[in-house]
């Protein structure tokens, strides 16, 4: 499994603690510095995540660009480009299961559907 997430996160610290207690590994990516790829973020709006919810929209950056506002007449392509130029936009955790699975953001009952066998 691939983790995107912020150490300094609580909703990343919880996911991660409770990924150990199920005893599934994971590869830790920092999403600041190495945000999801196009691909990644690509297969999210696939599976049915609507473009906003890739977004952190409680972030400091979110709200310094006014992106609220921005984003009902943005095109997904270029959301999808902010996302890749800056890590801190993408919501967190950002999860990619060994099947490909796409989980955003922390609900341990989604998770818990989507990981556990």
């Amino acid at each position: 499994m691939k983790f995107y997430g912020y150490k300094a996160c609580g909703s990343c610290q919880k996911a991660q603690k409770w990924l150990g207690a199920q005893s599934i590994p994971f590869q830790e990516m920092a999403i600041r510095e190495t945000p999801p790829t196009l691909e990644e973020l690509e297969e999210a709006l696939a599976q049915g995540y609507p473009l906003k919810k890739l977004f952190n929209t409680s972030g400091k950056d979110y709200r310094e660009q006014k992106l609220s506002s921005q984003l009902e007449t943005m095109n997904e392509q270029a959301a999808l480009k902010l996302l890749l130029a800056n890590g801190n936009l993408v919501k967190r955790p950002f999860a990619i299961s060994k099947q490909g699975k796409v989980l955003i953001g922390f609900n341990e009952k989604v998770w818990e559907e989507a990981l556990v066998l």
